[in-house]
């Protein structure tokens, strides 16, 4: 059976629009871009037609892999922390006591993991987020990292 692809309402509708994308206009703009390469002549030195077939080799690939993960999804609820128990979907404030720096993150699956995004999301398969998982607030635990051992205090889960 394939691996479980978490994932929040909100990230399951990006991939799928994602994959409708790839499917309708992308599809489109790469046979008119075969088309006109075709046009040139000569195939075997073609090298707009073989970056049109690359691309295309590339879109299909890409299709195939989102409609595998979307036949493994399993949505996420937001803001699902029980209590004081940190859960996928809990938006968790963390203390990196060594640094003496505060973070939020919001705990999700590896397909939605964006650091940059605001709040700042961490897949439950990252060092910090496999180790929260379960834990409750104010907890102070050690995780190991490719940087080191970090010590995080679990400061609290909120509601977005």
């Amino acid at each position: 059976m394939a691996e479980a692809v978490h994932l929040t309402k909100a990230g399951l509708k990006a991939l799928e629009e994602k994959l409708e994308y790839l499917k309708t206009v992308r599809r489109t703009e790469i046979t008119e871009e075969i088309a006109v390469a075709r046009s040139f002549g000569d195939l075997s030195e073609n090298a707009e037609y073989d970056a049109a077939k690359d691309a295309q080799a590339h879109n299909e690939l890409e299709i195939a892999e989102l409609e595998a993960m979307l036949e493994n999804v399993v949505i996420i609820e937001e803001n699902a922390s029980s209590g004081n128990n940190v859960s996928m979907g809990s938006l968790v404030t963390l203390r990196f006591v060594d640094k003496k720096v505060e973070e939020e993150y919001m705990l999700v699956g590896e397909a939605e993991a964006d650091i940059y995004a605001e709040p700042k999301r961490i897949s439950n398969d990252s060092p910090i987020g496999h180790a929260v998982i379960g834990r409750k607030v104010g907890e102070t635990i050690s995780v190991e990292t490719p940087g080191g051992i970090t010590r995080v205090k679990i400061l609290g889960l909120r509601k977005q």
